[in-house]
């Protein structure tokens, strides 16, 4: 019995889309394995190497459908057609959500911050918890857990105050008039002196920084490691207050004559 062309032709069709399916299949595997290991020889985060791969997966799978069904004669440019017109409506709705997305990834591609840094942004200050594609979260110094989403992170200035291995402290003091500068000044170098963890290198700068009202105000500026920086802050502001105690230096503050007319 003879086939009729036709039944040739539904053959032929049906045999070249399941050879297109094995080899897409076969070459899926392949282009994902590849990009896979290009992925693992880069420094990018985790979690933009599996958005690139789910990315790649979804395109090539499309790519494939869309080859099967021009094989099979089916019509694709309205799918095509649909396919975008499904694409714009869902980034249209999910914009908030793909700008997120999008901050995310540059987040994880630039590196401002990375878990466990101290940061300021969006107005918030905290440690940084964790970061993935949506969102960043952080937790502040009286544990308290805060997300903010990437797109406003994206936009907003960013204090990353644990890039660096040293920080500045600066501290500020006012003694009276009547106290000696001088004084004052050895006074303040043999406290910051007295700490271990202030860095004799920068050396620890002291200078009179404005006469104001009622005090000469100091500005007492030392280094340290920025995991030390509050513990430096904590020991001079109290040492001060000790040290000028000890040495008879003033220290003025608000003061107010009340005058009680008979």
């Amino acid at each position: 019995m003879e086939l009729s062309q036709k039944t040739i032709d539904i053959i032929g069709m049906v045999a070249g889309a399941a050879l297109i399916l094995v080899v897409g299949l076969i070459l899926i595997r392949v282009i994902l394995g590849i990009t896979r290991k290009a992925l693992t020889r880069t420094s990018l985060d985790g979690a933009i190497y599996t958005f690139v791969i789910s990315a790649m997966k979804i395109v090539l799978y499309l790519v494939l459908v869309v080859a099967l069904l021009g094989q099979l004669k089916v019509p694709t440019a309205p799918l095509v057609t649909l396919l975008g017109a499904c694409g714009a409506a869902i980034a249209l709705a999910l914009k908030d959500s793909l700008g997120n997305i999008a901050g995310g990834l540059l987040i994880l591609a630039n590196k401002p911050f990375k878990k466990g840094d101290v940061i300021d942004t969006a107005g918030i200050n905290g440690i940084v918890e964790n970061i993935d594609l949506f969102v960043t979260t952080l937790k502040t110094f009286d544990n308290k857990v805060i997300t903010i989403p990437n797109g406003t992170i994206n936009t907003s200035v960013i204090v990353n105050y644990s890039r660096e291995d040293s920080r500045r402290v600066d501290c500020k003091f006012g003694i009276s008039y009547d106290s000696d500068i001088a004084q004052a000044k050895d006074v303040l170098l043999a406290v910051a002196q007295s700490n271990p963890d202030v860095y004799q290198e920068p050396a620890p700068f002291i200078g009179v920084a404005s006469q104001g009202d009622s005090a000469v105000l100091f500005d007492l500026r030392v280094w340290c490691d920025t995991d030390k920086y509050y513990d430096v802050k904590y020991f001079l502001e109290e040492q001060v207050k000790l040290a000028f105690d000890e040495a008879n230096i003033s220290i003025p503050f608000p003061q107010m004559d009340v005058h009680v007319v008979k």
